[in-house]
């Protein structure tokens, strides 16, 4: 018999990505209706990106690029999506792509990490890790040297937990996120699944690191 707790989370997934498809459908509607505009394609793409249809984001956002290339650099969505399809080389030269515009981003360099990692094993991913520095966001700095390898992940939690620049949860959504995703490029199942789903269940991540969390954890069967 189904736990209450996990049943009502079974029942929110699903309506939550019957959501998602409902966006699309309408979106889609949009588009037939008025013709496609980058802004839409862009739309639809996050939208097929939640509802777990990440070949089909990936197929919007090349769209809303086609029509307006100066989109191209901007467009770190698109290089998350080519993770989740295993398009690991695209995604991280998309993200060195976007390295061009956002130097200080270390969410960037971290995806291109976890890219890299993947098409290439984690030396090459640590030979190759992009000149990130100045993001001011806590815990950002110890997630950096966390895949560096200069930190701990009590490093990172720690840093979390102490009063920054934003909201003590919005830093423990982020140092569970990367901390999971850290563990999933060492092939740390276990750990990878924890931490992701703690991420997943963060009730302020209504932003779309947010829904990359929840996405992966339905990926993960959590």
């Amino acid at each position: 018999m189904l736990r209450p707790v996990l049943f009502l989370s079974l029942i929110l997934s699903a309506a939550l990505l019957q959501a998602e498809s409902t966006e699309v459908e309408r979106v889609t509607q949009v588009i037939e209706a008025q013709g496609g505009s980058a802004a839409l394609y862009n739309r639809r793409g996050e939208a097929n990106f939640r509802a777990g249809s990440i070949d089909s984001s990936i197929a919007d956002f090349d769209r809303a690029i086609r029509l307006e290339p100066r989109l191209a650099p901007q467009h770190w969505q698109r290089g998350i999506s080519l993770y989740y399809a295993g398009r690991f080389v695209d995604g991280y030269k998309q993200f060195e792509l976007h390295q061009t515009v956002n130097p200080s981003d270390v969410e960037n360099g971290v995806w291109h990490f976890l890219c890299r990692a993947r098409a290439n094993g984690i030396e090459d991913a640590r030979a190759h890790m992009l000149p990130i520095s100045g993001d001011p966001r806590v815990p950002m700095a110890q997630i950096w040297q966390l895949f560096q390898g200069k930190a701990t992940v009590e490093d990172v939690f720690r840093a979390a937990n102490t009063p920054g620049r934003g909201a003590l949860e919005d830093q423990l959504f982020y140092a569970n996120l990367y901390v999971g995703l850290y563990y999933e490029a060492l092939d740390q199942g276990h750990e990878a699944s924890e931490y992701i789903g703690k991420a997943a269940k963060a009730p302020g991540a209504t932003h779309y690191m947010g829904d990359v969390a929840r996405v992966h954890a339905r990926m993960l069967g959590l």
